[in-house]
């Protein structure tokens, strides 16, 4: 990105915190459950809620769950051992059984398909499909890492679609991965999809089950307008 444009990013990022502490996102301490899956971006993650007013509870196990209005599941690295862990901790059906907004992040998003095939394991099911490797090709390095355009689609659940209030179609988001489920395996929950050696689902709301494959906390103003947004689905 060029100098203009960070600084354009920066501006809106100042914006995004601005509005959303205002209207206090989150007002009451522990609204907002944090699963910790083991990945190494929850502090980021927890940094950038802070950021936007929440206050999120650090929840390591099934008996730390309770009620929350919220949950927030991030992860890097491979589904199957961050799938071990939560169902080692018993989070894996404290999850399945939840009937509050709950929104994966990176691999905690691939967590909410059926199945994936980084592993062959078995993830929560949540939503239908299967999580697939990225193709790679000539001009098209696995993993996929960096800044990519988001393209908005037209899903039939309004109150999924609210997820991406105020984000631009064509908005740029950070990816690191090489598994994602392909577009045309969840269309009709699919809110915005991304091109890379074809097109994979970016980002996914189906009910009170929602999705992003790009690192919202590295995502600047765009980022932090989407967990914003989460934070006020209704409950």
């Amino acid at each position: 990105m060029s100098a203009d444009a960070s600084s354009g990013h920066a501006a809106k990022e100042r914006a995004v915190v601005k509005h959303a502490v205002k209207r206090h996102a989150v007002k009451r301490h522990g609204d907002l459950a944090l699963i910790d899956a083991g990945g190494a971006n929850l502090g980021s993650v927890r940094y950038a809620l802070q950021r936007i007013g929440a206050q999120p509870r650090l929840v390591r196990d099934a008996d730390e769950l309770g009620e929350p209005a919220r949950i927030l599941l991030p992860g890097v690295g491979a589904a199957a051992p961050s799938m071990a862990l939560l169902r080692e901790r018993g989070l894996d059906i404290a999850l399945r059984a939840s009937t509050v907004p709950l929104l994966g992040v990176c691999v905690g998003m691939q967590l909410l398909f059926e199945s994936s095939d980084e592993g062959d394991v078995r993830c929560l099911g949540l939503l239908p499909g299967r999580v697939r490797k990225l193709a790679d090709g000539p001009g098209v390095r696995v993993p996929h890492m960096g800044w990519n355009r988001l393209r908005k689609r037209t899903p039939p659940d309004p109150t999924a679609r609210t997820l991406l209030d105020g984000i631009d179609d064509g908005a740029y988001v950070y990816f690191v991965h090489s598994y994602a489920v392909l577009a045309e395996d969840g269309a009709a929950y699919v809110l915005a999809d991304t091109e890379h050696g074809g097109r994979f689902a970016a980002v996914v709301g189906q009910g009170l089950r929602f999705g992003a494959q790009f690192h919202p906390e590295r995502s600047a103003a765009v980022g932090l307008r989407l967990l914003a947004n989460f934070l006020k689905l209704p409950t």
